[in-house]
């Protein structure tokens, strides 16, 4: 992230509870910070939607480098997916400055930069944990750790608990369902009735991959 934005999103903050990600956060921002407009514009052509954008990033940053401080090697790998999942979370300054972004993405012109955002900040949850699966299992992976982020993130917004004990109560009960699946999943590929009834779907699944590196593309088919 630049300076720049860097300095804009410091601005921000503190205007955000009370007007949002919007025109009027962006623009204080932007006379606070010193940036000139023009410069500002050209860094955030979104205005505010693009600080909003950097702030989910920059919690992505603070959870990765909490990651690589915390002796993760002794844990089972689900309590390393749940330690990722509440760094994430406790990167958050103020609960205002998430709802009012979860409101801004829900707005049908930008929620699929909120899906895109979430999207990553799995992704890399999973990269930073070692993840090298290249089929499909990449993308499910992503999307099932996507809804458990998603649901434990909107069960701590209103999660008045000590220490916020109920949402990390919530996420291992969502870690643990998603565990169930896998072990559900293990059992009907390993059972030879349902491997012949399922022969096509599987070989069609079969040749599905990660993303390549350049990005272009959201998967490949093998010939």
């Amino acid at each position: 992230m630049s300076d720049m934005i860097e300095k804009l999103l410091d601005a921000a903050l503190i205007h955000v509870p009370f007007d949002g990600w919007s025109d009027e956060t962006f623009n204080a921002a932007v006379a606070e910070s010193g940036v000139e407009m023009a410069l500002a514009r050209a860094m955030c052509p979104r205005g505010a939607v693009d600080l909003a954008a950097a702030y989910h990033r920059r919690g992505d940053q603070r959870m990765v480098a909490r990651l690589n401080e915390a002796e993760l090697a002794q844990m089972r790998f689900r309590d390393r997916i749940a330690a990722a999942v509440r760094f994430r979370i406790e990167a958050v300054e103020d609960k205002e400055l998430v709802r009012r972004g979860m409101t801004l993405f829900a707005l049908p012109q930008h929620a699929p930069e909120g899906t895109r955002l979430i999207w990553g900040t799995c992704d890399l949850i999973w990269r930073s944990l070692g993840d090298t699966s290249d089929d499909v299992n990449w993308y499910t992976k992503r999307m099932t750790l996507s809804g458990v982020y998603s649901s434990t993130l909107l069960y701590w917004l209103g999660d008045e608990s000590e220490g916020f004990e109920a949402t990390w109560a919530f996420l291992d009960r969502r870690i643990e369902d998603v565990m169930q699946f896998e072990t559900l999943k293990a059992r009907l590929r390993d059972n030879p009735a349902l491997s012949r009834v399922l022969k096509g779907p599987l070989e069609v699944l079969g040749r599905i991959r990660a993303p390549k590196p350049r990005g272009d593309m959201p998967g490949h088919w093998d010939k």
